[in-house]
């Protein structure tokens, strides 16, 4: 039976971004430039303000490997680092929009093969403005879809043959095809519509049968779809307005973590923590890394 509770006791201005990663959740707290650590085992809870390095955060991944440079990515403001939390420092690599002050790294992942997708957000909602990059192992930067405006979710199929992608004001999950040889992404489609929810597609993630499950902001909810087929199997809703992005973790990776934001304008005693969803009878799949 489907059992929703708060976890942690941190409450960001605008969390965003869960992984789980090595039994434990690592997110961001967007406009508080804080990068936070959960391990819901012991309870222990950590931050990192990264605002010296990167301004606002908009997304964290692991890498495969502790490098000198560190042991995670971030992307925000001031471009992509790497960055190490055991120093707290950080490591440029990339700014592609360093001439664009209104736009910023929003939210990414890691594709199965070990490339870094990020995608940038126009805080101006100018229309197709945005870009999602690939940054390759070799840290080589490629656009890999342009005329993006709020770059969000990102998530690939188990046969690693599809990539989903959500670019929020479309209010629709894309489908591309995928080569995981060069990482480019072919044959966009349209694979679920979100029109008749009155709410922005955000964060997303996948389950073990491929199946989607989006955070809506402004909706209160995660829903999840099959993309095969566009159809609604599973609504969840929150006591808070902005549910921004969710993930599977937890021991069994069978617990979903939802991360919210605090409303500009309504009061919400809940908003900006951390959820818990359990007994969904589902699960996801690991987290991938960056390979580079």
């Amino acid at each position: 039976m489907e059992n929703i509770e708060l976890t942690g006791s941190h409450r960001a201005q605008w969390g965003e971004g869960p992984i789980w990663w090595q039994n434990r959740l690592i997110y961001v707290d967007i406009e508080a430039g804080q990068l936070l650590e959960y391990d819901p085992v012991s309870g222990r809870e950590s931050n990192w303000d990264v605002s010296a390095h990167i301004g606002r955060i908009g997304t964290v991944v692991p890498r495969a490997f502790n490098g000198p440079e560190g042991n995670l990515i971030i992307a925000g403001d001031k471009g992509i680092h790497f960055f190490d939390q055991q120093t707290n420092k950080s490591v440029p690599i990339c700014d592609p929009e360093a001439d664009i002050s209104e736009n910023r790294f929003n939210d990414g992942k890691c594709s199965p093969d070990g490339r870094f997708f990020a995608g940038t957000i126009s805080t101006i909602k100018k229309t197709g403005s945005a870009t999602l990059y690939r940054l390759d192992t070799d840290l080589s930067l490629h656009p890999a879809y342009k005329g993006v405006t709020n770059s969000n979710g990102i998530v690939w199929s188990q046969d690693q043959s599809i990539c989903y992608y959500i670019d929020t004001p479309r209010r629709e999950i894309l489908a591309f095809d995928y080569d995981p040889e060069t990482g480019e992404l072919s044959g966009q489609r349209s694979a679920v519509s979100t029109s008749n929810i009155s709410a922005s597609p955000d964060g997303m993630t996948i389950d073990s049968g491929d199946n989607l499950w989006v955070a809506f902001c402004h909706g209160s909810c995660v829903i999840c779809y099959d993309p095969n087929t566009g159809k609604q199997l599973h609504r969840i809703d929150f006591p808070c307005m902005e549910t921004t992005a969710c993930a599977f973790g937890g021991e069994n990776l069978d617990e979903l973590f939802v991360t919210t934001g605090i409303h500009n304008s309504v009061k919400e005693a809940d908003a900006g923590r951390l959820f818990r969803v359990t007994g969904l009878g589902v699960s996801g799949v690991p987290s991938h890394s960056f390979h580079g």
